[in-house]
């Protein structure tokens, strides 16, 4: 390798030179930002499920009602089925 034709390349490429930057055009106006509709409906979404009640007092009180008569039955089978199917989410 020729150390003496770094000179020659540096010519050529004219890297000793200092460069001057373009400035950017002066932007008028202001800032604008955009909410895209898929970003809205996650707004409106979020307020509902915020002001919807953790426990549905309904469903509790039918079920409460039904247990309390003695007509609140379970399904051997299906209770059976959710069984295996939360354990075998689990493994």
């Amino acid at each position: 390798m020729r150390i003496d034709a770094l000179n020659q390349v540096t010519n050529l490429y004219k890297t000793t030179k200092a460069r001057k930057t373009e400035t950017a055009a002066a932007v008028s106006g202001r800032d604008v930002v955009q909410i895209s509709q898929v970003g809205r409906d996650y707004q409106i979404a979020k307020q509902a499920v915020a002001k919807s009640p953790e426990v549905r007092e309904d469903k509790v009180a039918t079920l409460k009602a039904q247990i309390d008569s003695g007509k609140y039955q379970v399904n051997p089978e299906d209770f059976a089925a959710k069984l295996l199917e939360k354990y075998q989410a689990y493994r």
